[in-house]
């Protein structure tokens, strides 16, 4: 599961775009990642803010970190 810290994203679109099960989707003010992610991790890489994390990932405050499955 990926984890999202939407307070860092500045809506590059980058996940969006390397994303191979095209299970991201950017809004206005937020990223929701949807259930049908495959764990790939391509789109913590190519974030440029390290919006993004794997679950359990050091340093990442469970707190601001969210998680959506719609």
């Amino acid at each position: 599961m990926i984890l999202v810290i939407n307070d860092k994203c500045d809506f590059c679109g980058a996940c969006v775009a390397v994303c191979p099960v095209d299970c991201i989707d950017l809004y206005e003010a937020r990223i929701e990642i949807q259930k049908s992610c495959i764990d790939c991790v391509l789109c913590v890489w190519i974030c440029p803010v390290e919006t993004l994390a794997p679950q359990g990932a050091m340093g990442v405050d469970v707190c601001e970190a969210t998680t959506t499955a719609s």
